[in-house]
């Protein structure tokens, strides 16, 4: 499953920049890109830390319970667009 447009919505709900994001997580602003374009493999750990710094702990609920990906997306682009 392709992750990396949920992780982005997640960033920007946020209001944080690849930059800001990867100092808070102590990754590189490389790996935060990748890891939205889907060019790196999304592991538990990093997304329950990109969960916790973004304030997204629905999303990685919503991964763990097998929601689609459609689904978080329709439900993160609403709260990012009000």
């Amino acid at each position: 499953m392709k992750f990396g447009a949920i992780l982005l919505a997640c960033r920007q709900r946020a209001g944080l920049s690849q930059e800001q994001l990867a100092e808070k997580m102590h990754r590189s602003r490389s790996c935060i890109s990748k890891l939205e374009n889907d060019q790196k493999t999304l592991d538990a750990n990093t997304l329950l830390m990109w969960a916790e710094v973004t304030g997204a702990k629905d999303v990685a609920v919503a991964f763990f319970l097998g929601m689609d990906g459609i689904s978080i997306m329709q439900n993160l682009l609403s709260l990012v667009g009000s």
